[in-house]
């Protein structure tokens, strides 16, 4: 039987850090003080106006690559999970391909899931691998969100910052993610939503993040209990049994209530969002890298992701290092 494991992780956050105190020294009409006590955000990454997606994603996949100890040439499939592309089309995972010298490479695809956009990338790229069709595969969350951000919007811009992660899944013989479950309920997209397109060469609608807060907090926690216990039961294990939790890093609030209603302490409990604030598909991995690379993710451990993101949608995975 043929399953797929985790061989290395990656992640990038472009330019220096922005603070709170930055963005009121820009004209936000916020403070340090509000930001910090409602989200636990104290700063967030800012890319370039001419940095794209795929600039992030190549950055971080190198890192994951060389983590992973192979080529770029190994891979077979490569998944980018964004909601930011760099282009209508083509994906922004051909064009990652590109940058990364693979000519005739395999499968490459963009999927769009906003913040849950990396489970369900990783799981899609599970079942791949373990249907024996590819053996190695790139799996990127990156995001440029700040390009879809009201800034006279206090409620919301403080939130969102830009970055990627990635991981290198392979083929292995020993069991790497031993469970995952996605899904989404459509009827709960207006609360979370960027309700604009591009048409005839105009945008039509509202090209700026909207969100109801205390909806999607009161949503948010619930799913991503639910799910984790799920993950958790359909990989046979108790919760207590899990070394570590790593949620979308949207809010420290649905973080800590997420932790609390699973019965966890949040010593078990990735948090990252203070350092980056909510970086939509490449929260989780860029919290993954972080907690491989200072060791808190020893091999054995056994770790659920989860992310949820407009639709909604939502998903875990359950992952065995």
């Amino acid at each position: 039987m043929i399953f797929a494991r985790v061989a290395g992780t990656g992640s990038f956050l472009p330019g220096d850090p922005v603070t709170n105190d930055d963005l009121v020294a820009r004209g936000i009409d916020t403070s340090d003080e509000w930001i910090a006590e409602r989200t636990g955000i104290r700063a967030r990454h800012l890319a370039e106006p001419d940095v794209t997606a795929s600039q992030l994603a190549y950055e971080a996949s190198i890192r994951a690559i060389e983590a992973a100890g192979c080529q770029p040439s190994d891979i077979d499939l490569i998944i980018v999970a964004t909601s930011t592309p760099d282009y209508i089309f083509p994906s922004t995972a051909t064009l990652l391909q590109a940058k990364l010298g693979i000519g005739n490479g395999g499968a490459a695809f963009d999927l769009q899931a906003v913040c849950a956009g990396f489970a369900y990338a990783l799981t899609t790229a599970e079942k791949f691998i373990c249907s024996g069709s590819h053996k190695r595969a790139l799996v990127v969350g990156a995001e440029v969100f700040s390009r879809s951000l009201d800034w006279k919007d206090s409620g919301t811009c403080v939130l969102f910052g830009d970055g990627a992660g990635a991981v290198v899944l392979e083929a292995s013989e020993a069991p790497g993610i031993l469970a995952s479950a996605l899904h989404a309920d459509g009827s709960h997209n207006p609360i979370l939503c960027v309700p604009g397109q591009v048409s005839r060469g105009a945008v039509t609608g509202d090209p700026f993040l909207r969100m109801d807060g205390q909806a999607v907090f009161k949503f948010a926690v619930k799913v991503l209990a639910d799910v984790a216990r799920e993950v958790a039961a359909l990989g046979g294990l108790a919760l207590d049994e899990v070394d570590w939790l790593i949620p979308h890093q949207a809010n420290i609030r649905i973080i800590q209530a997420t932790g609390k209603r699973l019965g966890l302490s949040m010593d078990k409990v990735i948090a990252t969002v203070a350092m980056h604030g909510n970086t939509s598909a490449a929260s989780i991995p860029l919290a993954l890298d972080l907690a491989v690379r200072d060791g808190r993710i020893q091999p054995g451990h056994k770790v659920i992701l989860e992310g949820i993101g407009g639709g909604f949608a939502w998903g875990a995975a359950l992952i065995q290092f």
